[in-house]
């Protein structure tokens, strides 16, 4: 019994990576091209970031948010590379945190406490971060509005498609021990 067992778990690994490494590509390819708006840039990986918080663990959660920023920008943008590390990496660890550990009997509740907390993070962080890079606080302030877009964008999709399209459900019974289920 416990080959089978050692086999259970190697093949939840090797899932667990497979759906991290996914995650983390969608998240560079999305921080990578923004859609552009009057004035700005809308980028789209919070969908994902957010996604990654509500689905994986929080160590999982934090290579997708954090890393996947982090390459994005460091491939096509380096200068806020490590704000976006550190800024979406707390963003994933937190929304991993509350979804999978607060209110566990109310799932979509926890969920979107979880990613209000996260957009919070989100535009803080990179306000913080843009007023220090740039050595600027103008400029952060010029940006705030499309990061209050983006965090409330990517909160809310994620929302739908982890709820509405059920993508919560078919990741707990495709990728997940039935024991796990109820946090980690």
């Amino acid at each position: 019994m416990d080959g089978l067992q050692a086999r259970a778990g190697s093949a939840r690994s090797i899932q667990w990576m497979a759906v991290t490494a996914v995650l983390m590509g969608m998240n560079v390819a999305l921080s990578s091209f923004g859609v552009p708006v009057p004035g700005g840039h809308l980028y789209l990986n919070d969908i994902v970031i957010c996604t990654a918080g509500i689905l994986l663990d929080p160590l999982g959660a934090f290579l997708v948010g954090g890393v996947g920023a982090f390459l994005g920008d460091f491939f096509f943008y380096p200068t806020p590379m490590f704000v976006s590390l550190c800024t979406h990496g707390l963003q994933a660890i937190v929304i991993s945190l509350i979804a999978h550990r607060m209110w566990k009997e109310k799932r979509a509740f926890a969920a979107a406490v979880a990613v209000s907390v996260g957009a919070v993070i989100m535009v803080v962080g990179y306000s913080l971060g843009r007023a220090f890079i740039y050595s600027t606080p103008e400029y952060a302030l010029l940006k705030l509005p499309f990061q209050i877009l983006q965090a409330v964008v990517g909160a809310v999709l994620a929302m739908i498609l982890c709820f509405r399209f059920q993508v919560l459900k078919i990741f707990e019974r495709s990728f997940m021990d039935p024991s796990a289920r109820t946090g980690y």
